[in-house]
């Protein structure tokens, strides 16, 4: 077979920018120990990878998940939801976890200064004497 060009693969990966990531991708692939799926002829990685997807030997759509999934940093994986558990100090009622209700107490101006006029102040720390810079 002769060399492989962009114009025998465009019509498997319609996008070049694509091709040239599935197919760098795929040569990555190859160097680390893949199977490869022609013959290679003495030709390199990339060469070989242009040439699986030409003749189609490899699926692109594979290929791009593949790379997909190699560049995830990040895979968000689905667990059970966690059971409802009882709150501490709820005695004798049982509370659902769907409850989201707060109950707020309100206080009036009167009753928060009423409660701030029977607070002590603290007490005063012990006189420190001052030292004086120009001694």
């Amino acid at each position: 077979m002769a060399r492989v060009t962009v114009e025998d693969c465009i019509d498997k990966v319609e996008n070049r920018f694509d091709l040239v990531l599935l197919a760098s991708h795929r040569a990555r692939m190859i160097s680390s120990g893949s199977q490869i799926t022609v013959d290679r002829d003495n030709d390199k990685n990339p060469v070989v990878a242009l040439r699986e997807i030409a003749e189609e030997t490899i699926s692109p759509g594979d290929l791009k998940e593949d790379l997909i999934h190699s560049l995830q940093k990040y895979v968000e994986v689905d667990e059970p939801e966690a059971e409802s558990v009882p709150l501490i100090g709820a005695s004798a009622e049982r509370v659902d976890a769907d409850d989201t209700e707060i109950a707020v107490d309100r206080m009036t101006e009167e009753e928060l200064l009423k409660g701030l006029e029977g607070l002590t102040p603290p007490e005063a720390p012990p006189d420190v004497p001052e030292i004086d810079e120009d001694e």
